[in-house]
Protein backbone atom coordinates (compact mmCIF):
# COMPACT_ATOMS: atom_id res chain seq x y z
CA UNK A 1 0.00 0.00 0.00
CA UNK A 2 1.93 3.21 -1.09
CA UNK A 3 0.27 6.40 1.14
CA UNK A 4 1.13 9.81 -0.83
CA UNK A 5 2.40 13.03 0.33
CA UNK A 6 0.48 16.27 0.95
CA UNK A 7 2.19 18.46 -1.97
CA UNK A 8 -0.10 15.50 -4.18
CA UNK A 9 -2.69 12.80 -4.37
CA UNK A 10 -2.04 8.75 -5.02
CA UNK A 11 -1.28 9.60 -8.71
CA UNK A 12 2.16 11.08 -7.46
CA UNK A 13 3.14 6.85 -6.98
CA UNK A 14 2.67 6.18 -10.96
CA UNK A 15 6.05 5.28 -11.33
CA UNK A 16 5.87 2.94 -8.37
CA UNK A 17 2.76 1.35 -8.87
CA UNK A 18 3.68 0.42 -12.35
CA UNK A 19 7.06 -1.51 -11.79
CA UNK A 20 5.48 -2.88 -9.20
CA UNK A 21 2.23 -4.15 -10.35
CA UNK A 22 3.50 -7.02 -12.15
CA UNK A 23 5.05 -8.83 -8.96
CA UNK A 24 2.64 -7.07 -6.04
CA UNK A 25 -0.87 -6.29 -5.37
CA UNK A 26 -0.28 -2.56 -5.59
CA UNK A 27 -3.31 -0.14 -3.77
CA UNK A 28 -2.45 3.47 -3.88
CA UNK A 29 -5.63 5.10 -2.40
CA UNK A 30 -6.32 8.58 -2.07
CA UNK A 31 -6.28 10.22 1.63
CA UNK A 32 -9.08 12.14 3.21
CA UNK A 33 -9.04 15.45 1.69
CA UNK A 34 -6.94 14.73 -1.10
CA UNK A 35 -7.69 13.52 -5.21
CA UNK A 36 -10.68 11.72 -5.15
CA UNK A 37 -12.03 11.73 -1.21
CA UNK A 38 -13.73 14.64 0.14
CA UNK A 39 -12.24 16.22 3.47
CA UNK A 40 -14.79 14.14 6.45
CA UNK A 41 -17.39 16.77 8.48
CA UNK A 42 -16.57 15.13 11.26
CA UNK A 43 -14.05 14.13 13.48
CA UNK A 44 -12.08 11.20 11.94
CA UNK A 45 -9.02 9.34 12.28
CA UNK A 46 -6.14 8.90 9.07
CA UNK A 47 -4.71 5.36 10.66
CA UNK A 48 -8.41 4.14 11.21
CA UNK A 49 -8.74 4.69 7.30
CA UNK A 50 -5.54 2.97 6.31
CA UNK A 51 -6.33 0.20 8.71
CA UNK A 52 -9.31 -0.90 6.96
CA UNK A 53 -7.01 -1.74 4.13
CA UNK A 54 -4.67 -3.54 5.86
CA UNK A 55 -2.97 -6.17 6.16
CA UNK A 56 -0.09 -4.92 3.47
CA UNK A 57 3.38 -3.68 3.30
CA UNK A 58 3.27 0.24 3.85
CA UNK A 59 5.42 2.44 1.74
CA UNK A 60 4.76 6.37 2.92
CA UNK A 61 6.06 9.31 1.90
CA UNK A 62 6.02 12.89 3.89
CA UNK A 63 2.88 13.02 5.59
CA UNK A 64 2.05 9.21 4.05
CA UNK A 65 4.53 8.06 5.78
CA UNK A 66 4.30 10.11 9.15
CA UNK A 67 0.66 8.22 8.64
CA UNK A 68 1.87 4.47 7.73
CA UNK A 69 4.52 5.11 10.98
CA UNK A 70 1.73 5.77 12.90
CA UNK A 71 -0.06 2.63 11.69
CA UNK A 72 2.45 -0.17 12.10
CA UNK A 73 3.02 1.18 15.86
CA UNK A 74 -0.44 1.05 16.72
CA UNK A 75 -1.20 -1.94 14.76
CA UNK A 76 1.91 -3.65 14.01
CA UNK A 77 0.40 -7.36 13.52
CA UNK A 78 -0.95 -6.23 10.21
CA UNK A 79 1.64 -4.88 8.30
CA UNK A 80 4.24 -6.64 7.11
CA UNK A 81 6.98 -4.85 6.27
CA UNK A 82 7.01 -0.85 6.66
CA UNK A 83 8.96 1.91 4.07
CA UNK A 84 9.36 5.61 5.12
CA UNK A 85 10.39 7.85 2.09
CA UNK A 86 11.21 11.51 3.54
CA UNK A 87 8.51 10.31 6.09
CA UNK A 88 7.45 13.24 8.46
CA UNK A 89 7.49 12.37 12.55
CA UNK A 90 5.18 12.97 15.32
CA UNK A 91 6.21 15.78 17.97
CA UNK A 92 9.05 16.72 15.76
CA UNK A 93 11.17 20.16 16.48
CA UNK A 94 10.27 22.13 12.69
CA UNK A 95 13.41 23.85 12.02
CA UNK A 96 12.86 28.16 10.64
CA UNK A 97 12.32 27.28 7.29
CA UNK A 98 9.67 24.76 7.96
CA UNK A 99 7.64 27.26 10.23
CA UNK A 100 7.82 30.42 7.61
CA UNK A 101 6.89 27.75 4.75
CA UNK A 102 3.78 26.98 6.73
CA UNK A 103 2.92 30.57 7.70
CA UNK A 104 3.23 31.12 3.84
CA UNK A 105 0.98 28.68 2.80
CA UNK A 106 -1.56 28.91 5.73
CA UNK A 107 -1.63 33.48 4.67
CA UNK A 108 -2.05 32.34 1.17
CA UNK A 109 -5.26 29.80 2.04
CA UNK A 110 -6.73 32.74 4.66
CA UNK A 111 -6.68 34.97 1.57
CA UNK A 112 -8.70 32.52 -0.32
CA UNK A 113 -5.91 32.25 -3.13
CA UNK A 114 -5.71 28.56 -3.73
CA UNK A 115 -3.67 29.76 -6.62
CA UNK A 116 -1.06 31.20 -4.53
CA UNK A 117 -0.99 28.73 -1.73
CA UNK A 118 -0.41 25.90 -4.77
CA UNK A 119 2.51 27.82 -5.39
CA UNK A 120 4.09 28.01 -2.50
CA UNK A 121 4.54 24.49 -1.53
CA UNK A 122 5.20 23.31 -5.55
CA UNK A 123 8.31 25.84 -4.98
CA UNK A 124 9.50 24.46 -2.08
CA UNK A 125 9.01 20.79 -2.38
CA UNK A 126 9.64 20.17 -6.41
CA UNK A 127 12.33 20.58 -8.54
CA UNK A 128 10.56 23.08 -11.41
CA UNK A 129 10.42 20.02 -14.49
CA UNK A 130 8.29 18.09 -12.20
CA UNK A 131 5.93 21.11 -10.93
CA UNK A 132 3.45 21.17 -13.67
CA UNK A 133 2.64 17.36 -13.53
CA UNK A 134 1.95 17.88 -9.67
CA UNK A 135 0.35 21.21 -10.01
CA UNK A 136 -3.29 19.91 -10.43
CA UNK A 137 -3.13 17.08 -7.93
CA UNK A 138 -1.97 19.94 -5.33
CA UNK A 139 -4.59 22.30 -6.38
CA UNK A 140 -7.17 19.81 -5.30
CA UNK A 141 -6.29 18.81 -2.58
CA UNK A 142 -6.49 22.75 -1.11
CA UNK A 143 -9.82 23.07 -2.83
CA UNK A 144 -11.09 19.89 -0.92
CA UNK A 145 -9.56 20.87 2.63
CA UNK A 146 -10.83 24.53 2.27
CA UNK A 147 -14.66 23.34 1.76
CA UNK A 148 -15.86 23.83 5.02
CA UNK A 149 -14.47 24.14 8.65
CA UNK A 150 -11.94 22.17 9.25
CA UNK A 151 -12.49 18.86 11.19
CA UNK A 152 -10.77 17.53 14.21
CA UNK A 153 -7.75 14.46 13.15
CA UNK A 154 -8.08 11.67 15.72
CA UNK A 155 -4.38 10.07 16.43
CA UNK A 156 -3.73 6.68 18.23
CA UNK A 157 -1.41 7.05 21.19
CA UNK A 158 2.01 6.72 19.98
CA UNK A 159 4.35 4.33 21.32
CA UNK A 160 7.96 5.05 21.37
CA UNK A 161 10.28 4.08 18.18
CA UNK A 162 11.64 1.55 20.14
CA UNK A 163 8.67 -0.60 19.94
CA UNK A 164 8.50 -0.98 16.65
CA UNK A 165 8.76 -4.51 15.63
CA UNK A 166 7.76 -4.47 11.83
CA UNK A 167 11.14 -4.63 9.18
CA UNK A 168 11.50 -0.97 8.43
CA UNK A 169 13.47 0.85 5.51
CA UNK A 170 13.97 3.95 5.44
CA UNK A 171 14.71 6.35 2.39
CA UNK A 172 15.21 10.00 2.03
CA UNK A 173 16.79 12.22 -0.93
CA UNK A 174 19.90 14.20 -0.74
CA UNK A 175 18.40 17.17 -1.49
CA UNK A 176 15.30 17.20 0.62
CA UNK A 177 15.07 19.41 3.14
CA UNK A 178 17.50 19.12 6.44
CA UNK A 179 14.43 18.34 8.52
CA UNK A 180 13.13 15.32 6.50
CA UNK A 181 16.85 13.99 6.47
CA UNK A 182 17.35 14.43 10.29
CA UNK A 183 13.93 12.70 10.92
CA UNK A 184 15.63 9.54 8.75
CA UNK A 185 18.58 9.43 10.50
CA UNK A 186 16.88 9.11 14.03
CA UNK A 187 14.04 6.94 12.83
CA UNK A 188 16.71 4.42 11.11
CA UNK A 189 18.94 5.12 14.84
CA UNK A 190 16.04 4.27 16.72
CA UNK A 191 13.68 2.11 15.51
CA UNK A 192 15.27 -1.76 15.41
CA UNK A 193 16.97 -3.12 12.59
CA UNK A 194 15.76 -0.34 10.41
CA UNK A 195 18.05 0.21 7.95
CA UNK A 196 18.90 3.64 5.94
CA UNK A 197 18.98 4.68 2.18
CA UNK A 198 20.25 7.52 1.15
CA UNK A 199 19.28 8.53 -2.88
CA UNK A 200 21.55 10.86 -4.42
CA UNK A 201 19.94 13.48 -6.28
CA UNK A 202 16.43 13.28 -4.98
CA UNK A 203 14.74 15.43 -3.53
CA UNK A 204 11.54 14.90 -0.79
CA UNK A 205 9.26 13.40 -3.44
CA UNK A 206 12.02 10.03 -4.02
CA UNK A 207 9.19 8.39 -6.22
CA UNK A 208 9.10 11.21 -8.40
CA UNK A 209 12.82 12.13 -8.78
CA UNK A 210 14.14 9.38 -8.72
CA UNK A 211 11.67 6.62 -9.48
CA UNK A 212 14.20 3.75 -10.38
CA UNK A 213 16.46 4.20 -7.72
CA UNK A 214 13.13 3.92 -5.45
CA UNK A 215 11.39 1.05 -7.07
CA UNK A 216 14.62 -0.72 -6.85
CA UNK A 217 14.80 -0.31 -3.29
CA UNK A 218 11.50 -1.20 -2.74
CA UNK A 219 11.51 -4.46 -4.52
CA UNK A 220 14.61 -5.81 -2.86
CA UNK A 221 13.21 -4.78 0.77
CA UNK A 222 9.50 -5.61 -0.09
CA UNK A 223 10.19 -9.49 -2.11
CA UNK A 224 12.18 -10.76 1.02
Amino acid sequence: MLLHSAVGDSRQWSRQAAALGDRFDVVAPDLPGFGTEPMPAEPFSFVDRVVGLLPASLVGNSFGGAIALRTALASPELVDRLVLVGSGLPDWEWSEEMRDYVAREEEAVRRGDLDAAAEINLEFWLEPEHRDELRPQQRRSLELQTAHAEPEVLWPELPPLESLAVPTLVVVGDRDKEDFQQIARHIAATVPGARLEVVPGAGHLVGVDRPDELNRLLFEFLQH
